[in-house]
């Protein structure tokens, strides 16, 4: 009988698979077999972490929730509650779209599978609710229905860019979150490269 491996690092590098499964084939892609196998674990290891396949998509859109929710923290606390908030939103939208694309592609497909997949709701609705009450949190806006507000354009905004694949408009995007804010003539954001 062969000594058992020591990996304290395989959940991790399962979820990280799971993920990498998703970006690269969506989620009806994923199973405990093309996990494993993406993981270079044997199949046992993926049913030992994850009883079934919902609980791997959880562990996976919990990854990618805490990677979501890490940028949108670094973006509210380096807004400027002083300055408009309608330019600085349209540049988070921006980023998501054209910084790191493929990032945000997995974040939305873990994010709607909440449609077909309820386990996952719980997980979605949080991290929806957590984005919202950063917004009054950091003074970024006066209360958690303009905060709900802003993350619901936000995300209906990239979510279209997503899907239909037009090029991102930063004034637009700007004019769509002043009329929201109730910031008429805010300026586009600036470029930055």
């Amino acid at each position: 009988m062969s000594p058992r491996r020591h990996d304290p690092d395989r959940r991790r590098r399962i979820v990280d698979a799971a993920v990498r499964l998703i970006a690269e084939r969506g989620v009806a892609a994923l199973s405990h077999r093309a996990v494993a196998a993406e993981a270079d674990v044997p199949l046992g290891s993926t049913t030992y972490h994850f009883a079934d396949r919902d609980e791997l998509l959880l562990a996976a859109l919990r990854q990618v929730n805490d990677a979501w929710l890490a940028r949108w923290e670094v973006w509210a606390a380096a807004a400027d509650p002083a300055k408009p908030l309608a330019p600085q939103a349209a540049a988070f939208v921006r980023s998501c779209l054209e910084d790191d694309r493929a990032r945000t592609e997995v974040e939305y497909e873990l994010y709607v599978a909440g449609l077909r997949h309820p386990a996952v709701r719980p997980l979605a609705a949080a991290c929806l609710d957590a984005m919202a009450e950063a917004l009054p949190r950091r003074r970024l806006v006066p209360d958690m229905a303009t905060a709900r507000a802003l993350v619901a354009l936000g995300d209906g905004l990239t979510l279209q860019c997503l899907l239909t694949n037009r090029p991102y408009d930063a004034a637009q995007t700007t004019e769509a979150f002043a009329r929201l804010l109730n910031e008429t003539g805010s300026p586009p954001p600036a470029a930055t490269g």
